[in-house]
């Protein structure tokens, strides 16, 4: 009996033994990763020649918080600008300073801040699905991508969405075969919050509807009882509902503003006769297919695979197509199966109808969360290929067996070539090419009245210049003190009735392919 208990203490000392090393790697991953990727957004910030349009909007809306609130929760989705306006608010504590540049540099440190700590559930959602050491490798290719990274030092909400998109996704992963009551609460309430910032969010909790009731009509899927999926779900639900109800509630609105522009099929509210069959039939016949369905859809599957390839700079889009294959052809959980399937299926889908129905154009911004999600299975490409190129071409003198679970040469050499390719782009500044905008805001900042107001054809000048801005595009607004346009000949009027004085000017860009940037002064 000594015996026995001495073997079972000495195998739970052993488990513990093994189990400090793992949680120590972890940290040291985690540590590597946050230091990198705080290191690439300090740069970036640094550098920032402009922000993009919408970082205008969403400092706007910050500003006018505390005084409008109302309108600012009902016109749109209130998170991002109650984060930004936080920030501001942090930073007030050690400045004064309430200038334009001060809000840049608020909103820039919180998008920051919450890629930083988006990269701990992305780690341990990797570490679930592909094991820790991929997962380390999966995360750093997200760190270095350039797309990706400098969306994480813009003023836009993509990584604050992402945030509260991949504490859901893992606790849902984690909860999918084994549900806890609180790590489904958990799931739905960071699902909840996200929703706050994006609408986007609330696909978790589909994932989570329709798993669980999968698990519920086949129960081998995942071996639950009746009455933990209902416990499951309801926590779910609960946590969802607590910072989204409240939100519906004020704004008087539960499906999302962007869903009322999608088309309505009149199959079964056309007519109000419902005897006439006749009518029913002939409506009916007449909505075919393609009526139905956008003839664009092929189109915006062929934006979406370009802005995914361009955002993975191509050299990491074959990797994550091999890696997808042989992943889910070998040993690819069930759990792990429907989520990775379900989340790209629901992003396509929806990134499809946006170009449909809402705007013919894919941002590399939308498909962001899509290569976010699936980065993991870049790693195992990259072995894949290594491994088949360590069979043809050897660099060990000895013989390794290629089936193992570790890194071989060839894998760190792809890795290697896929940053030297991603580095050039990564650390030009973020708008660089813009440099003019921003010499035309500091002029309008250092030679107008601050009461003086500014026709331009981007708003970001009026706003970096501190001044009322009208922004304009063909037709110059009436009862301004200065027009800045972009003039690409000599020949080349202004729609406007009033004298104007040429005040200063710049070349668009370097390389003066762009024409060159005016301000004139209106003689009134």
């Amino acid at each position: 009996m000594a015996n026995k208990t001495f073997k079972a203490g000495q195998s739970e000392q052993t488990l513990g033994e093994k189990k400090q090393p793992v949680e120590r790697q972890d940290f040291i991953h985690i540590a590597i990763l946050v230091t990198i990727a705080l290191a690439i957004g300090v740069y970036l910030i640094a550098t920032t020649v402009l922000i993009a349009k919408d970082g205008v909007f969403y400092i706007e809306r910050a500003q006018n918080f505390l005084t409008d609130p109302i309108n600012i929760i009902k016109e749109h989705p209130p998170g991002y600008p109650f984060l930004v306006l936080m920030a501001h608010k942090f930073t007030g504590l050690f400045s004064n300073n309430s200038s334009a540049q001060s809000w840049v540099y608020s909103a820039q440190s919180i998008t920051l801040l919450c890629r930083l700590f988006a990269l701990i559930p992305l780690y341990f959602t990797g570490r679930i699905l592909v094991g820790s050491r991929k997962s380390f490798w999966a995360v750093l290719i997200l760190m270095i991508l350039p797309h990706s990274a400098k969306l994480g030092c813009e003023v836009v909400r993509e990584w604050p969405y992402i945030l509260f998109l991949s504490v859901g996704f893992l606790c849902l992963l984690a909860g999918a075969n084994q549900p806890k009551w609180w790590v489904l609460g958990l799931a739905g309430l960071s699902t909840g919050m996200g929703y706050l910032i994006r609408e986007e969010s609330a696909q978790i909790v589909i994932y989570g509807l329709v798993w669980f009731a999968l698990c519920m009509f086949l129960p081998r899927l995942c071996g639950l009882s009746q009455c933990k999926i209902i416990i499951a779900l309801a926590s779910l639900l609960i946590g969802f509902a607590i910072p989204t109800i409240p939100y519906m509630k004020f704004t008087g609105q539960i499906i999302p503003a962007k869903m009322k522009n999608l088309p309505n099929i009149p199959f079964s509210n056309t007519l109000p006769d419902k005897t006439d069959i006749q009518k029913v039939n002939a409506v009916r016949a007449n909505y075919n297919v393609a009526e139905i369905v956008s003839p664009n859809v092929l189109k915006a599957l062929g934006e979406v695979f370009r802005t995914t390839g361009e955002n993975l700079m191509w050299f990491f889009m074959p990797a994550l197509a091999i890696g997808l294959y042989c992943r889910f052809r070998s040993n690819a959980k069930r759990k792990e199966r429907f989520l990775i399937t379900a989340f790209v299926l629901i992003n396509v889908t929806m990134i499809a109808l946006r170009y449909c129905y809402v705007q013919p154009h894919v941002s590399a911004r939308w498909n962001l969360p899509l290569i976010t999600f699936t980065i993991f299975y870049i790693p195992v490409g990259l072995q894949v290929i290594g491994n088949w190129l360590e069979s043809k071409f050897p660099m060990n003198k000895q013989k390794t067996d290629l089936s193992q679970d570790k890194e071989g040469t060839w894998f760190l050499v792809l890795l290697l070539i896929g940053i030297s390719i991603c580095i050039p782009k990564l650390f030009t500044p973020l708008r660089i090419e813009d440099q003019s905008y921003r010499e035309a805001a500091n002029w309008l900042k250092e030679n107008t009245a601050p009461t003086a107001i500014v026709a331009v054809p981007d708003k970001r000048i009026a706003f970096y210049a501190e001044r009322k801005g009208l922004e304009y595009d063909k037709q110059i607004p009436e009862q301004v003190d200065y027009v800045v346009r972009i003039v690409e000949s000599e020949d080349e009027k202004l729609v406007f009735d009033k004298e104007t004085k040429e005040e200063y000017s710049t070349p668009v860009n370097k390389d003066r392919k762009r024409g060159k940037l005016v301000i004139c002064r209106v003689i009134h």
